[in-house]
């Protein structure tokens, strides 16, 4: 059998990356344009400009679950991580005075190591994904497979746990978020010699 013939029998015998549908082209884009706004946001020394490449990046991931068909997830995407997330990183920046241009301080100095784990992340999850979905296809041409209610239904009947898990784990971390706000600074000035303050009526009757 000719080269063509297999071709045109794999063609139609299935799916194929040797045949690739405009929204695979446009979702490979898409991808490489998130993955290179994701580096330039952990590589820059400006911190509002990996603020606003971070968005950039979760803007491209969101993208790319529209282009999968998965609706619901995309906008909580856009509402949760750019509409909350991304505003209070900038609003943090803002109230701790951050600097506005390139700052020495922002390289940790391991970044090679920072470099190792996110390599190793990055094959340890395409590998896991590719294992896990390796003969499955989304008909991305077809209805919305990510709707609300699918996803409701798939959330709360088969990954009810974890998702309490995570809503704990979250609670935890706010609570350790302002129980650190609000731990009294050791080292500060002593209220008791701060002038104008009324004396202890107690020590008036010591020095008696």
């Amino acid at each position: 059998m000719s080269p063509a013939a297999t071709l045109a029998a794999a063609t139609a015998a299935g799916p194929g990356f040797l045949s690739p549908t405009g929204v695979e082209v446009a979702f490979v884009l898409v991808g490489l344009a998130t993955l290179g706004a994701a580096l330039v946001t952990v590589t820059t020394k400006q911190l509002v400009h990996a603020a606003l490449w971070l968005v950039v990046a979760l803007g491209g991931i969101a993208v790319e679950y529209l282009l999968l068909t998965a609706e619901f997830i995309a906008w909580v995407q856009v509402l949760i991580y750019l509409g909350s997330v991304v505003v209070l990183l900038l609003f943090g920046l803002m109230l701790t005075k951050a600097p506005i241009g390139r700052s020495p301080d922002a390289d940790s100095g391991n970044r090679w190591v920072a470099l190792g784990v996110a390599s190793v992340s990055a094959v340890a999850l395409v590998w896991v994904v590719v294992d896990a979905f390796r003969t499955t296809w989304i008909d991305l041409d077809g209805p919305v497979q990510g709707s609300t209610k699918v996803s409701g239904e798939i959330l709360f009947q088969h990954w009810v746990l974890p998702f309490e898990a995570l809503s704990v784990l979250l609670l935890a971390a706010l609570i350790g978020a302002i129980v650190l706000s609000r731990r009294d600074d050791p080292n500060g000035p002593d209220d008791s010699a701060a002038p104008g303050k009324a004396a202890d009526p107690g020590d008036k009757k010591g020095q008696r």
